[in-house]
């Protein structure tokens, strides 16, 4: 049986979706499938809101193509299927002096997704996206699999790379892995007062990956309060990650009540010397902090939660800080909240990044939020910034064309390689991406 009925969800388990799944093994059994029904390709289905999601359709579970196909320890070039997983590419290569060129915050998304999303990852000030690396990338069409490159088809590769999976499935991907010094991290912790002291120092970093935890709770004289985490490749020998615990049920509501999330938050920060240190970790861990609990995002109970996730140019870091002071206010964000300095690299039309500064908070699904988010996205606009499509679940329509402004350049690219819109999800149908402006 090709198609098995399935109900799914995003990682914030608000968005639902109900419809036919197939998982091919094998090339020929999805030519075989988009031959006679062409369907979008999800993976892990970490986005966290409905970009995974064709609710009411059929869609291909790509996780079962996920096959190092080539590798050549000369260059670090590697060839893989679309549904092998970045954390896996991680632990198979990092042994041997190699890394992903850039990893999002969690391994277990997709080749094909972090394509599709064009990830970014704590090195993005110095390494772009993860779609500026892709050499080569190989569509499954109706007439069977096509290849392209960045300057071949170049309009139709910009409009995959980016693209939220609407030019057809991604088959494969070839790209260069990056050289390291080992398979631990040297990471430096600094604890941080402040949102002024935060930006100072994310802009004097010239670490290569760098990366802040914010107290989203804090405020006053305290807002943006942290931790500020720059880290290298190193060698040496250090305890192997612990397996991961799993959240065994969805928590209650109180679990990450105000009072709760503020009295963690203070102990949190508060596990950083004042003086900072310096710690040699485990690889995954550094990469990967939350891969270590899975089902995590169980804890925020049955109602799911949303990530509200922007990015806003250099000169409107003032902005990024109301923004985050609004969100202190609302006594409604959870212990997860980064703060990081980006670089101007995006691979495609829909690309997230631009060169400035990024803050990603979770909301519980909770009474409130929604208002807050929308509150906050409206402050996003007027900063001339953007918000993450593979975090979104409450984004409006009417902001999508301010805030990619190559919406129009994906658009004619997305109609001439699907003109029947066998590929729409639920992302594309909820902001309209597809109709015509």
């Amino acid at each position: 049986m090709r198609w098995k009925h399935s109900d799914y969800t995003g990682w914030g388990r608000v968005h639902r979706a109900s419809g036919d799944l197939a998982r091919p093994e094998r090339v020929s059994t999805l030519a075989a499938l988009t031959k006679e029904e062409a369907a979008p390709a999800i993976g892990m289905r970490r986005s966290y809101g409905d970009a995974c999601l064709n609710d009411n359709g059929r869609a291909v579970d790509m996780t079962r193509l996920d096959r190092v196909l080539e590798f050549d320890p000369e260059t670090g070039s590697v060839h893989v299927e679309a549904g092998c997983q970045i954390g896996r590419l991680l632990e198979l290569f990092a042994p041997r002096g190699w890394l992903p060129p850039v990893m999002p915050g969690t391994g277990f998304a997709t080749v094909g997704g972090g394509i599709a999303m064009d990830v970014h990852g704590k090195n993005h000030h110095v390494a772009g996206s993860f779609g500026q690396h892709i050499t080569e990338l190989t569509l499954m069409t109706p007439q069977g699999p096509k290849v392209i490159t960045p300057t071949k088809n170049k309009t139709l590769f910009k409009a995959t790379v980016g693209g939220l999976g609407q030019t057809g499935p991604i088959l494969s991907a070839r790209f260069p892995l990056l050289r390291a010094k080992g398979d631990v991290m040297v990471v430096t912790e600094r604890r941080v007062d402040g949102w002024d002291e935060f930006i100072t120092l994310l802009d004097g970093s010239d670490a290569t990956y760098t990366v802040g935890w914010v107290d989203a709770t804090a405020r006053g004289a305290s807002l943006g309060r942290g931790i500020l985490e720059e880290a290298e490749t190193g060698g040496g020998l250090v305890k192997p990650a612990k397996r991961g615990k799993r959240v065994p049920m969805d928590a209650p509501g109180f679990a990450l009540s105000p009072p709760v999330v503020r009295t963690f938050n203070a102990a949190y920060w508060r596990r950083v010397p004042v003086r900072g240190r310096t710690l040699v970790k485990p690889i995954h861990d550094f990469f990967f902090p939350l891969d270590k609990i899975h089902d995590w995002n169980r804890l925020y109970g049955k109602s799911g939660f949303h990530q509200f996730q922007c990015v806003v140019p250099l000169e409107s870091v003032d902005a990024l800080r109301n923004i985050l002071e609004k969100t202190a206010n609302s006594g409604l964000a959870s212990p997860l909240a980064v703060l990081k300095r980006t670089g101007p690299g995006r691979g495609g039309y829909m690309s997230f990044p631009m060169e400035g500064y990024t803050l990603a908070v979770d909301f519980p699904n909770r009474n409130g939020a929604e208002k807050v988010i929308r509150d906050l996205e409206n402050q996003v606009v007027e900063a001339e910034g953007r918000i993450y499509l593979a975090k979104d679940s409450l984004m409006v329509p009417e902001n999508v064309t301010g805030m990619y402004l190559e919406h129009s350049d994906w658009l004619k690219a997305v109609t001439k390689a699907d003109p029947d819109g066998a590929y729409v999800t639920d992302i594309v149908r909820r902001l309209k991406l597809r109709d015509a402006t």
